[in-house]
């Protein structure tokens, strides 16, 4: 079985789940006011039973200090991003809060970022996304390679570098 995260509308009660198989990601969002950039690491694993699979918030950071955007304390300022770990290091799922007014999430992988929207349509609502396994009849996706299937982002998504 491949590890991964699954993706899914909050608002899509019968959707079913785009499975990206992937070990190591970062989301990445630029403050809607700010303009400043946020970044958090995270990798997924196997539980020591290997029933089912973990989020582990690794790292994060962020490129200046503002409104609601104050690192924690602890952060160590290097090469211009304040350095922290997160608090809250096992989420059992991150819940994405995405709107049409401001850009999309970014997915990295390997240094490589793409707007989220070319893994999941927004509904300008929550999209979930939870550690799993790929599951039975779920939508696989390539976590650099979207599907060939899926129309392009949309032009109001740029990917903020």
């Amino acid at each position: 079985m491949l590890l991964g995260v699954c993706l899914t509308l909050a608002g899509a009660l019968h959707a079913m789940p785009v499975f990206v198989a992937v070990e190591q990601f970062t989301l990445a969002w630029t403050h809607s006011i700010e303009k400043v950039r946020w970044e958090e690491d995270y990798g997924v694993v196997a539980s020591a039973d290997g029933q089912r699979a973990e989020l582990h918030a690794l790292k994060a950071r962020v490129r200046g200090s503002a409104a609601g955007m104050e690192p924690p304390e602890d952060a160590q300022l290097r090469n211009g991003w304040f350095e922290y770990t997160p608090t809250l290091q096992s989420p059992s799922e991150l819940r994405l809060m995405r709107s049409d007014f401001t850009a999309d999430y970014d997915w990295c992988v390997n240094g490589q970022c793409q707007p989220m929207s070319n893994l999941i349509a927004s509904d300008a609502g929550v999209t979930r996304l939870k550690p799993c396994f790929d599951a039975q009849g779920s939508h696989r996706l390539s976590p650099t390679n979207p599907a060939a299937d899926q129309s392009p982002p949309p032009a109001k998504y740029p990917s903020v570098k």
